[in-house]
């Protein structure tokens, strides 16, 4: 099969390249899923599970993007809970071989079933956004109806998937990003807008959550704002200064079938807008991963038209 692999860690995206590579076999509990289209991090290059699998062992080459949607085409022993010629999206273990290829192997619980009228595009684009806001904001946030909330990067597929399902949980929403991202920002939900490198952060007052994509200093001014009571919610580590009075919470999504299966529902009924950027065929997908300027939005591999 063709697939997208990494070899050097040093040589970042660049190094990649599309080669061909033995399918994958089901183990224990696993699908084999005939990948039709695929998600990519750029920040995926730089995780430790990427390049050593759990016992600290060298794992290149190997695949990267653990987001994908596509086709079950066999079934690993003792695997419940889906079928033959099902349609799935979710996401592949951090440790494994990942999506971009035509096929993946991916335990069965890492996957939900995805409704023959949403995409496969669109359900690739769901899983790392889309759960990573509903962890966020819902499990360890724990958001409730009339909090004010700071969603920063608001305008990018994390980002905007925050906005949105803060706002259908009933919180007022304040986004941040660069000056070019504010219509964007407002048009996926936002009730405020604060450009960080010329509006002053610290004018929007006290928040109960903020969700920090970004870290550093804007991290640490962030935890300043929430109030007694609030949290400040992470995905880029553990923050250097914490809320006076609150939590501060780091966490790495983990897949979910409930959730993947309220996310999609909210798309299927126009509750919920995905945030696709470029979209790319397998044989281009190096090229794509390599950009000459800036691209807004999620990148998405069509691995199969």
């Amino acid at each position: 099969m063709k697939a997208i692999v990494v070899t050097d860690q040093a040589a970042g995206a660049a190094g990649m390249k599309l080669v061909e590579r033995p399918e994958p076999q089901a183990a224990i509990n696993d699908v084999v899923v005939r990948v039709h289209a695929a998600g990519f991090v750029g920040t995926e290059l730089g995780w430790p599970s990427t390049w050593t699998d759990r016992l600290g062992r060298d794992r290149p080459p190997s695949i990267p993007g653990h987001e994908l949607a596509g086709v079950v085409t066999a079934l690993g022993y003792g695997t419940t809970g889906l079928s033959l010629g099902q349609r799935v999206f979710g996401l592949t273990d951090w440790y494994r071989d990942g999506a971009l290829a035509e096929h993946a192997a991916v335990e069965a619980r890492n996957l939900a079933p995805l409704p023959g009228d949403v995409d496969f595009t669109v359900g690739a684009s769901l899983p790392i956004s889309g759960l990573t806001a509903w962890q966020g904001l819902i499990v360890h946030g724990r958001l409730q109806a009339g909090q004010r909330v700071i969603a920063h990067g608001a305008a990018g597929a994390v980002g905007s998937m925050v906005t949105q399902l803060a706002r259908l949980a009933g919180a007022y929403v304040i986004g941040t990003g660069r000056a070019a991202d504010r219509q964007k920002a407002l048009d996926f939900g936002a009730q405020e807008f604060v450009d960080l490198e010329n509006d002053v952060l610290e004018d929007v007052g006290g928040v109960d959550l903020v969700f920090d994509l970004i870290g550093g200093d804007i991290g640490k001014r962030s935890a300043r704002l929430v109030r007694p009571g609030g949290t400040l919610v992470s995905i880029v580590g553990p923050s250097e200064a914490r809320p006076a009075d609150g939590l501060a919470v780091n966490f790495v999504v983990e897949s979910d079938r409930a959730q993947l299966s309220e996310i999609v529902q909210r798309v299927r009924d126009g509750r919920l807008r995905t945030n696709i950027g470029t979209v790319s065929a397998l044989d281009d997908a190096v090229a794509a991963f390599n950009p000459t300027e800036r691209h807004p939005g999620k990148t998405i591999i069509r691995v199969r038209p």
